[in-house]
């Protein structure tokens, strides 16, 4: 093979593993409107729960945990609930999870409001807590 067609071959793959990898990061932890016609099971004394999806071998799982603690703690009437599929890989499949964490917001009806894959960004959520927990008063 010349070796200016190999050259160019190897930089075109770098190329497109960067420009992928740089589109996969942009779109981790973003906050996506959900349509509201999923439904879970709401925390019981909460106008919103953030419900995290993880498995046990999810790396990035107890930060994420304890992020949502700390929001749900600072909202007066939020709720956190974490749902492990390594066991109940079905569920996966039932709320189209894809990667852990996953974390849905529902609102006090147990809609899913929004849908966070990845690591969720902190004002982001909050902002989306605030619309939410202002519409429930």
């Amino acid at each position: 093979m010349d070796p200016l067609i190999a050259l160019t071959v190897v930089l075109g793959v770098v190329a497109a593993a960067t420009l992928a990898g740089v589109v996969l990061r942009a779109r981790d932890g973003r906050l996506r409107t959900a349509s509201g016609d999923t439904t879970l099971e709401p925390a019981a004394d909460a106008s919103v729960t953030l419900v995290q999806f993880s498995t046990q071998y999810c790396s990035r799982c107890p930060g994420v945990r304890r992020m949502l603690l700390e929001v749900a703690g600072a909202h007066p009437g939020v709720a956190h609930r974490e749902i492990d599929l390594t066991d109940r890989p079905e569920l996966a499949s039932e709320y189209r999870i894809l990667q852990t964490p996953t974390t849905l917001v529902l609102d006090p009806g147990g809609r899913v409001a929004a849908r966070i894959a990845g690591v969720p960004r902190r004002r982001d959520l909050e902002a989306r807590l605030a619309t939410l927990t202002e519409g429930a008063s």
